[in-house]
C-alpha cells in the first residue's frame, strides 16, 4: 500500500483530519458547499503542484 502525503504540509499523512475541516467554520467538516470560493471575481485559478498517476 502506497505511503499517503498530508495535503497541508509536506509530510506523511497520520490521519489527523485537518484537511477535513470547513474553512468558513472550524467547528464542522467540508461538505464541498463552495462558499469558502470567491466567485465575484473575473477567473478562478487552482495551483497544481504535482501530478500522480496510479500504477495498476
Amino acid at each position: 500500500m502506497p505511503i499517503k502525503e498530508c495535503l497541508l504540509e509536506n509530510k506523511t499523512c497520520n490521519n489527523c483530519g485537518e484537511c477535513l475541516i470547513c474553512d468558513l467554520d472550524r467547528s464542522k467538516n467540508c461538505n464541498n458547499c463552495m462558499e469558502c470560493i470567491d466567485t465575484n471575481i473575473d477567473f478562478n485559478a487552482i495551483g497544481i503542484d504535482d501530478v500522480v498517476y496510479d500504477e495498476e
